[in-house]
């Protein structure tokens, strides 16, 4: 049994509970969608005790971690992949039989996650599952696509492709980080000039577009061994939602302009590039995930150190993307590098010093 606090009969009242409150329905009554959302759920909760212990040691021994950013997760059906790491699935088949619930019809419920295609996809998947299961701090950094890349159909005996809709039913194994939302900002120009007080250099992004990134963490769980790490990726909303001025005026779509830039950078995995739109967008996506993550490593780094120039002490970035990935991420380390100096008074050699530190600790995966 993966943990004591997983019991059959705790486990089952949970099942029963999940589908009363979420459904307003007894057990007999619940489809096998609505099953799997229960057991869900109830795995979840099992997960979550294991996954808070798991940060809380990471911070108690402010551990070096490991931030792997990548395109794609193709991370597989999360139900049983995780009954297995948890070294539970026979109990819990046992459990759901007692109930007249057959595990491996539910598990059929679950769409694969849209969140990768391919060999990269997969590779980071796999990737995250070993750091769990050998107990390296790590998280997964990416996008969380509304569409993935496409289902395929066959008609008249083509291949038909259509989109991936595998949020319309939700995913309950993720969690919505509201609190850690970052703006991302494209475009535009930068002003500078000298602080009068202190004498210090000022770098200012004008005339720019900016949206919310909204991170989704996911639980990465170790094989038998009690560790849970994260997967968290990025959606995208508007700043404001909706210009009501604009609309009045009869300006339909720039009243909705922010909305629908947000929307485009979380739609589809891999965009058509084959054209000059197609291009820019996959350069929108990689900037977007690219920056928030960082962002939110930086910050979590500052709570406990307040000499930037060591960051390179407690981060490591792997990189697993294509070529035109890496300027990106490059770009993105000096826009934060000029961010950095405009709050703290250590001069740019400095600052220059730290930066290629980390770039030696840059790996990346191709």
């Amino acid at each position: 049994m993966f943990s004591k606090r997983f019991e059959k009969k705790a486990f089952k009242a949970a099942v029963k509970d999940n589908v009363k409150t979420l459904y307003r329905k007894t057990i007999d009554e619940a489809t096998p969608q609505q099953l799997f959302q229960a057991v869900s759920y109830a795995v979840k909760d099992v997960i979550i005790d294991d996954w808070i212990e798991t940060q809380k040691r990471y911070d108690e021994t402010d551990a070096k971690t490991v931030y792997y950013m990548s395109m794609e997760f193709l991370m597989g059906r999360a139900l049983g992949n995780n009954l297995i790491n948890m070294t539970a699935y026979k109990d819990v088949k046992e459990a759901l039989e007692e109930m007249n619930i057959d595990l491996n019809v539910i598990e059929d419920q679950e769409p694969d996650a849209a969140l990768g295609n391919g060999g990269l996809g997969r590779l980071a998947a796999c990737f995250l599952d070993s750091l769990a299961t050998l107990n390296y701090p790590a998280y997964g950094c990416g996008i969380r696509y509304r569409y993935g890349m496409f289902k395929q159909k066959i008609k008249d005996g083509y291949q038909v492709e259509v989109p991936d809709n595998w949020l319309k039913e939700g995913n309950p194994f993720e969690i919505r980080r509201e609190e850690y939302a970052k703006e991302v900002r494209f475009g535009g120009n930068i002003r500078f000039e000298k602080d009068p007080v202190t004498g210090k250099d000022k770098f200012i992004q004008e005339n720019y577009e900016s949206v919310m990134a909204v991170p989704y963490d996911m639980p990465i769980v170790g094989y038998g061994n009690h560790v849970v790490n994260t997967l968290r990726v990025w959606d995208a909303k508007p700043i404001t939602d909706f210009k009501l001025d604009e609309f009045d005026r009869g300006n339909y779509h720039k009243a909705v302009e922010q909305e629908n830039l947000a929307k485009l950078i979380v739609d589809v995995l891999y965009p058509n590039d084959n054209h000059y739109s197609g291009k820019e967008l996959r350069l929108k996506q990689q900037y977007f995930f690219i920056s928030a993550s960082l962002q939110a490593l930086i910050e979590k780094y500052k709570k406990k150190h307040g000499d930037i120039r060591k960051l390179y002490e407690k981060v490591v970035i792997q990189m697993n993307g294509k070529l035109q990935a890496r300027p990106v991420l490059i770009q993105t380390i000096q826009s934060w590098q000029r961010h950095l100096r405009n709050g703290q008074s250590t001069c740019s050699q400095n600052y220059f010093h730290v930066f290629t530190r980390l770039y030696r600790r840059l790996i990346v995966v191709s």
